[in-house]
């Protein structure tokens, strides 16, 4: 059986605490009564679910108790409970964040009313933090895996980008993570709290483009039955990500010049002027710049999107990232496959290595689930692999199977070196911070700790 919902009745009357108290228990709540705000201020224990707290009490008052209770609790419904009926005092903590102002003598049923209402309201806030936290921990910079000197390079373009409103333009070929880098920038941003609007540029159909993006009014067009808030709009007071912006007509990108330079829009059939209040990233997987010079892409738009280009490098150039890589979707897919592989066949890392990788990080990941799927033991072995990649392997060799992991790199130093280097530095920026080093790598804990004793690294955790 569930513990019964905590509430805290604070009052300097006795009287008051007392019914107070009776009312809630006898509704099957749990109570701790204090005395005064600075009782309840100096108490240092679990928080409660909501809060039944005195307008009017001695030295602090319940306004300067809620405003205290608001910074270290801010998904706590406070009630406020007073004898004074101030239309102007309801007002001023419904703005300091009170749920609700209740009159003295409180009649009953409104109260548990209020109190249960607030409870839900309490228990929503508390999700609503909780699932923006998994949002901003699962697209955090630390998931973006790889330790090469082209990523280090991105990572510290990232990091200057994120304190500021700065508009972002990432270029890379398909499959290289721009979605992912926007995320990245939004949720470590001071726009975290908003929402992240993504748009596909390259799937909305050209004479949809302006009504998608910029929205439209009822009968702006045939088939426009009601009034439409476009991406801009949805993204007010967070981020929107353009990707593909390559492929938006001229009328859009007419529009969207506008935009960017009045931070006002007005949607398709409308005369009403919009404002807004939203950061701009936009990415591509083609040449802007030779698409301004042929024509295809307007000059104007292309100085107000590309005033902080992150490029994104393909995986070919940066092939020492390939075992992580392998290792991080390893550690993703185990529960999908059932099975989590734990040996890898050096022919089969050879063969990922000198794969080309058209399609670039995603095309990794695509291979190494289904590769998962199809495997019949612990082993991620040549024949697992597709046709077209196990059939490169030039240099195959009949070696026996090795733990997951690097084996021969391009560069002429061995996988095992590659990768060794890579957990130093991670150990390094992370201050030996074991669960952060693994995140970093994009691989699990257990296997983080299968190579610290693999490279003789664990005397320095």
């Amino acid at each position: 059986m569930a513990a019964a919902e905590m509430i805290w009745v604070v009052d300097d009357d006795p009287a008051i605490r007392e019914l107070l108290s009776f009312i809630v228990t006898s509704a099957g709540y749990s109570v701790d009564v204090f005395s005064s705000g600075a009782e309840l201020l100096a108490h240092s224990g679990r928080p409660p679910d909501a809060v039944l707290l005195d307008l009017m009490m001695p030295e602090i008052d319940g306004v300067e108790v809620l405003k205290e209770v608001a910074r270290r609790y801010p998904q706590l419904p406070v009630i406020m409970v007073t004898a004074d009926n101030d239309v102007s005092r309801a007002v001023e903590v419904t703005k300091l964040g009170a749920y609700d102002y209740l009159i003295k003598p409180v009649d009953q049923k409104r109260l548990l009313t209020t109190l249960s209402r607030a409870l839900s309201h309490g228990s929503l806030e508390r999700e609503v933090a909780r699932l923006k936290g998994e949002l901003s921990d699962r697209y955090h910079l630390r998931n973006i895996v790889g330790s090469s000197a082209a990523m280090r390079r991105v990572y510290d373009q990232i990091e200057k980008v994120l304190e500021s409103e700065i508009t972002v333009f990432i270029a890379g070929e398909s499959g290289t993570g721009k979605e992912l880098v926007a995320k990245a920038i939004h949720y470590a941003s001071l726009r975290s709290d908003g929402p992240f609007i993504d748009v596909n540029c390259a799937a909305i159909p050209e004479g949809l483009q302006e009504s998608e993006l910029f929205g439209h009014e009822k009968g702006a067009f045939t088939g426009a039955l009601a009034t439409h808030p476009g991406k801009f709009e949805q993204a007010c007071r967070g981020t929107i990500f353009l990707d593909e912006v390559g492929e938006m007509s001229p009328s859009a990108q007419a529009r969207l010049l506008r935009v960017l330079q009045e931070r006002v829009l007005q949607r398709v059939g409308g005369t009403a002027t919009i404002e807004l209040d939203v950061r701009v990233i936009s990415a591509s997987n083609r040449d802007l710049a030779k698409m301004v010079e042929e024509g295809g892409f307007r000059q104007d738009l292309f100085y107000r999107l590309v005033v902080f280009p992150i490029t994104l490098p393909p995986l070919r150039d940066r092939r020492e990232d390939i075992p992580l890589l392998v290792e991080h979707f390893l550690d993703k897919y185990a529960r999908d496959a059932g099975k989590r592989l734990t040996r890898i066949d050096p022919r089969a890392m050879s063969a990922l290595m000198e794969h080309g990788w058209p399609g670039n990080v995603r095309e990794l990941e695509n291979v190494i689930h289904r590769t998962m799927l199809v495997s019949a033991g612990l082993e991620l072995s040549l024949e697992d692999l597709p046709p077209a990649i196990a059939a490169g392997n030039g240099a195959a060799g009949q070696r026996a199977a090795a733990p997951v992991g690097p084996t021969a790199a391009p560069s002429g130093r061995s996988l095992d070196e590659l990768e060794r280097e890579a957990i130093v530095r991670a150990m390094e920026a992370n201050h030996g911070n074991l669960s952060d080093v693994a995140r970093q790598l994009g691989i699990g804990r257990s296997t983080l700790y299968r190579k610290l004793e693999q490279y003789g690294l664990r005397e320095k955790k």
